[in-house]
């Protein structure tokens, strides 16, 4: 019995397909956003949109081989939108957060200098005194 994966002579005609008439320009199989969705699963799995993005490129390259170009084309756009998100997610969040850290410690730092000033000053003996 033959394991390997489905040969073409083997799948069965999807409705999905279109059929290509002469005049019609071929175009490029779609993109499947495989090595972007492993780099993302691996290091930038923001709230695991890298992993949702890795099953999405697997999904559109399963297509990609079976001859559905439609699907593969949906999948693959699905696959590039949570990479994106994952990518800006893991990139972004830091750099905000590293950035109201500073800004927090500026104005902290401020306060503080005012502070120094108020609790170091000096009441007369005459202040003290009702009179």
């Amino acid at each position: 019995m033959d394991t390997s994966y489905p040969r073409e002579d083997y799948l069965p005609m999807t409705s999905h397909k279109r059929d290509s008439s002469p005049t019609t320009a071929t175009s490029a199989p779609p993109r499947d956003h495989l090595i972007w969705s492993i780099f993302n699963t691996i290091y930038m799995n923001f709230c695991c949109l890298g992993f949702v993005a890795l099953a999405f490129s697997v999904k559109a390259r399963d297509r990609k081989v079976a001859g559905d170009v439609e699907a593969a084309r949906r999948f693959s756009s699905k696959a590039r939108c949570y990479n994106a998100l994952a990518t800006a997610g893991s990139v972004l969040l830091p750099i905000l957060l590293a950035a109201l850290v500073v800004t927090g410690v500026l104005h902290l730092s401020k306060l503080a200098q005012d502070s120094v000033g108020f609790f170091s000053s000096q009441f007369s003996a005459s202040d003290d005194e009702d009179k």
